[in-house]
């Protein structure tokens, strides 16, 4: 780049002036837009790099080539949660065997009970059941559990006077793996600003991975799901079993329709 401020001219200067502009302005697009509008972005970028070369602005011209030649680099970064995601999907392991399969409904009976009981008495909890994705490097584990799932334990962990209970439950097939864990939160600028920090947790490890989450919120007792970065709030007991069941099992499943929160 540094070939390209030799000019001392005016029309010069003032051509460097506007690549200034264009870097700034870049940066806050790339924060405040939406993914998916940055393909328009580099569409506009290409049309403007075109007409800046027609113009003879060189130093112009030459930083749209820079960008648009590492567009494949930015694109990955910006999609990197969505490439995860599709590379992931190629391989998956078979669910969970037929003979698990009363063990797996007494998990879910069990988890289901005790969302049920947190949320009638407003008890805010965390819940992330682990599918195939590893989390463990984007999760500073509290503490490590090595037990059943059932209502009793969850209701003892998110108690106002545990210990652990800010933190995230982690589940793993059949078994509460640790609890206590603080997550990632999302910086998804689009988040209502009505969601506090257990939703934003919940957001935040769905967008990088392929978990499925459960929030109960203490100031209304309502129950969200969270998966893929987003979220169902106020979802139906029979929605809850059925992805909770599907994420136990390691296995996706199509959302069914449910009022959502923006």
């Amino acid at each position: 780049m540094a070939s390209l401020f030799d000019s001392v001219t005016l029309p010069g200067l003032v051509d460097k002036l506007v690549v200034v502009g264009l870097v700034y302005g870049c940066t806050l697009i790339l924060r405040k837009e939406a993914a998916l509008r940055i393909l328009a972005v580099l569409t506009a970028m290409a049309v403007a790099g075109f007409v800046s070369a027609q113009l003879g602005l060189t130093a112009t011209a030459s930083f749209f080539h820079i960008i648009l030649s590492s567009a494949p680099v930015i694109l990955a970064i910006i999609f990197q949660s969505d490439l995860k995601r599709a590379l992931f999907s190629i391989w998956k392991p078979h669910a969970v065997a037929n003979g698990d399969s009363v063990e797996l409904t007494s998990t879910v009976d069990e988890l289901s009970k005790g969302l049920t009981e947190l949320a009638e008495r407003r008890i805010g909890a965390l819940i992330v059941i682990i599918r195939q994705m590893s989390i463990d490097h984007l999760v500073q584990i509290g503490t490590e559990i090595d037990a059943k799932v059932t209502s009793e334990l969850l209701n003892s962990i998110f108690l106002p006077y545990s210990p652990i209970h800010d933190g995230a439950v982690i589940i793993q097939r059949d078994k509460i793996t640790s609890a206590g864990c603080f997550l990632p939160l999302s910086q998804n600028p689009d988040i209502a600003k009505s969601f506090g920090t257990r939703h934003r947790a919940a957001l935040g490890i769905s967008e990088q991975t392929d978990v499925l989450v459960l929030v109960v919120s203490e100031e209304t007792g309502k129950i969200s799901i969270v998966h893929e970065g987003k979220i169902t709030y106020d979802a139906d007991p029979a929605e809850i079993r059925r992805l909770s069941r599907k994420a136990i099992e390691g296995r996706r499943a199509p959302r069914a329709s449910a009022p959502q929160e923006h």
